[in-house]
């Protein structure tokens, strides 16, 4: 059986939003981070907050595929 502990990426939600309205002027993309997680306790999509470099403060960061 493989390992229950899986790499995912996070991404920032605000700059996802900002990209898909047409884009913002200060940013000049998405920011992500990636991590692990344990696929047996947190079956659910991670939420985090994170540090957003392009916003330039703590904004939510999502799970992406």
């Amino acid at each position: 059986m493989k390992g229950s502990r899986i790499i995912i990426s996070l991404e920032c939600t605000n700059c996802r939003t900002l990209a898909k309205q047409g884009g913002n002027v200060n940013s000049s993309g998405v920011a992500r981070y990636s991590t692990v997680k344990n696929r047996r306790n947190t079956s659910s999509r991670l939420e985090l907050k994170k540090f957003c470099k392009y916003c330039r403060q703590h904004q939510l960061f999502r799970e992406t595929k």
